[in-house]
Formats: C-alpha cells, sequence, structure tokens
C-alpha cells in the first residue's frame, strides 16, 4: 500500500469536533503523533493527514513567536514547507498559502547577518531595523491580520472532515488499527532496535546507568518512578532512583566509582557496574 492510499484517520470524538473546530484538528495531530511514535514514517501516513499536521504546526509557531519561531523549530524547512504550502492551498487557506511563499522566500533572500536579526529580535542602536529584516516583521503582522478573515483552523478542520475514505474510529479501534500496520511493516525490528538506541543516547545518565544495571542483572525495565535526595544508605543520605523491572522495584545508587543496583527491602546488592567499563560499553555501542 503507498502513502497515498492510507486513509485519514480521526477518532469519533474528533470527527464530531468535540464542540470546536480545534477538536477536529488535535484528533489528526494526535492520530499522527501516535503513528510516528508506533514507527509509522512518513510513508507510511496519509500525506492530507500530513499537511493537515503541519499547516497546524506552523500556525502554532507562527503565533508564539512569528516566522522566525517556525524557522526555529522547523527540523527540516524544505520538506515542511512544502507539506504546509500545499495543506494551505488544498484546503482553501488561499491567502495564507501566498503569504506563506512570500514570507518564505523573504526569509531565504535575507543575508546571515539580517537573518540573525531577525531571529534574535535584536533591533540596532538606533532601535531600528533593517529594511529587509523590518519587510519580515511587516509580514509576521500581515499573517496575524490575516488569520481575522481567513480562519485557518476552521478551514484545517472542514477539510479533515471532507475527506474521502475518511476513517472514524473509537480509542479501541484506533490502536487495532495502528497496531495492524505496525505489525505488517517488513523491517519492524530494525525499527525498534533505531529507535531504542536514539532513545539511549538521548537518555539521562542516571536511566543509561539504570539500564546498564538491569541488561547485567537480566531483568528488564518497566519503569523508572523518581529521585529520592534523602534515601539512607551506609549511614548517610544520598541520591537513589527508585525504578521497576519485571522482577520487581529496585534503587540505583551511586558512589565515586561504581553504581549500584539494590532490592530495597533486603538491600541485597543485585547488579553494580563501574563507571570506567560504562564509558567503555557507550564508546563502543
Amino acid at each position: 500500500m503507498t502513502s497515498s492510499e492510507y486513509p485519514v484517520v480521526l477518532t469519533v470524538e474528533g470527527a464530531a469536533g468535540g464542540g470546536s473546530d480545534a477538536g477536529t484538528v488535535d484528533s489528526n495531530v494526535a492520530v499522527v503523533n501516535t503513528m510516528y511514535q508506533e514507527l509509522l514514517g512518513a510513508g507510511e501516513i496519509a500525506p492530507n493527514a500530513l499537511r493537515s499536521y503541519f499547516v497546524d504546526f506552523y500556525l502554532t509557531q507562527s503565533l508564539g513567536g512569528g516566522f522566525a519561531q517556525y524557522v526555529f523549530t522547523a527540523p527540516d524547512r524544505e520538506e515542511l514547507d512544502a507539506y504546509v504550502r500545499e495543506g494551505l492551498e488544498s484546503m482553501g487557506a488561499g491567502g495564507h498559502a501566498d503569504l506563506f511563499s512570500r514570507t518564505a522566500e523573504a526569509f531565504d533572500a535575507l543575508s546571515e547577518e539580517e537573518a540573525d536579526i531577525y531571529l534574535d529580535g535584536a533591533a540596532d542602536a538606533d532601535g531600528g531595523l533593517p529594511e529587509r529584516v523590518q519587510a519580515m516583521e511587516d509580514l509576521d503582522a500581515e499573517f496575524e491580520s490575516l488569520l481575522e478573515t481567513e480562519d485557518i483552523v476552521a478551514l484545517n478542520a472542514a477539510w479533515l472532515r471532507g475527506q474521502e475514505g475518511l476513517l472514524v474510529l473509537n480509542d479501541d479501534e484506533l490502536t487495532a488499527h495502528i497496531a495492524k500496520r505496525v505489525a505488517a511493516l517488513p523491517d519492524l525490528e530494525e525499527r525498534r532496535a533505531e529507535a531504542e538506541e536514539e532513545a539511549l543516547e538521548n537518555a539521562p545518565e542516571f536511566e543509561v546507568i539504570i539500564r546498564e544495571l538491569c541488561d547485567i542483572a537480566g531483568q528488564e525495565l518497566q519503569k523508572i518512578t523518581l529521585g529520592d535526595p534523602n534515601y539512607e544508605h551506609n549511614g548517610e543520605k544520598v541520591l537513589a532512583w527508585r525504578f521497576s523491572t519485571d522482577h520487581g522495584d529496585f534503587l540505583m545508587i551511586e558512589d565515586e566509582d561504581e553504581a549500584f543496583m539494590l532490592n530495597p527491602d533486603t538491600k541485597e546488592i543485585v547488579a553494580a557496574v563501574e563507571f570506567e567499563e560504562l564509558d567503555e560499553d557507550l564508546i563502543e555501542a
């Protein structure tokens, strides 16, 4: 199945709008976020669902800090710009589509110095702005004004509800629908491994240590609950991280050279790792 054959999916509440157009748009955003979290890629999500999703992203960022904030937060402007432009045009927001194109073109024409001034929101010593930076500010003001006559949220919601082949599901049906599509991925295990590696790279140090201790103990980490800064160990108050595995609840504490996985009831050391060994493992990974 190609991406164009996947349906736009809304929850029952979302299709009804939850009493508002924003409810419909938010439903699509939530569904797309869940699909991404469950490892479906852009090629396995309905293109119009993505267009709606990124139009809402553009709107949210622009309202928060103008086109500058959109530029700051967009991970890949070339791809996102296309989704936004196509989405605005398809949902009938022609004025916004034209303004988006003019604003993107104006920003891309800025010099590096001008772009820095615009993105930083800094005026010169006289309190003024270079001409092309002021033009960007004027385009931001035009965006705000245009919203009064061309409501992106209302147009986005009506467009979603009118999608051909729209699939409306309750929560259980949505979970089953996504699970079925994920199970059909030929490279699912590879994607899971990549996602786990990426998550580990971005994890805080205490989580990395806890995961290593669980591996040593042959247990599966389920949840890290909280850090207890007043845990008493060997007569001293230390920071202890509480977590659970498929074998029960445990603690992680550190000293200068090692970290320990403790049974909170018996105080038994279940596993230990030296920080030097942990650093070597991370380098090899």
